[in-house]
């Protein structure tokens, strides 16, 4: 079974490794990722944060430094959401990539509000990174990392 796909993306003026640096940091998520963390704390090697679904687990996986940032969101339930997004060299700077998956059960009003939270955080980590290096953001429409809920 597939699911149905939506690619959200947005560029970001500053180099690739410094998005993957940045963005696959469990501890920057309260910076740019509202839909997965209001704060977010290591305890035993794991990242867990209170997040609007409730305590979940975030697990990146093993070569952010290449950007691929993939990470599966852990439910308390067990639930494992897989949210895959890449880092991509764009010129001089970066585009990341999210793909946001409609999960069984979810209506088109919630996998639209689910892009929505994506395109902000995109906004979120664009605007991060470029302030850091003293770029305003571009006017480009801010990709989508939607956190969709387990159902």
């Amino acid at each position: 079974m597939t699911y149905d796909a939506l690619h959200l993306s947005t560029s970001i003026d500053a180099s690739p490794a410094e998005v993957a640096a940045f963005a696959g940091n469990p501890a920057n998520l309260p910076a740019w990722a509202a839909g997965l963390s209001n704060g977010i704390r290591e305890a035993a090697g794991r990242w867990i944060t209170d997040s609007p679904m409730g305590e979940v687990e975030v697990r990146f996986g093993p070569y952010t430094e290449l950007g691929i940032l993939d990470h599966d969101v852990i439910f308390p339930d067990g639930t494992i959401v897989h949210n895959p997004l890449r880092v991509l060299a764009n010129g001089t700077g970066a585009e990341v990539v999210f793909t946001l998956y409609r999960l069984p059960g979810v209506d088109d009003a919630e996998f639209d509000r689910d892009a929505d939270m994506v395109r902000g955080d995109l906004a979120r980590l664009r605007s991060q990174l470029e302030s850091a290096h003293g770029h305003g953001t571009s006017s480009d429409e801010a990709g989508s990392l939607a956190h969709p809920s387990p159902e």
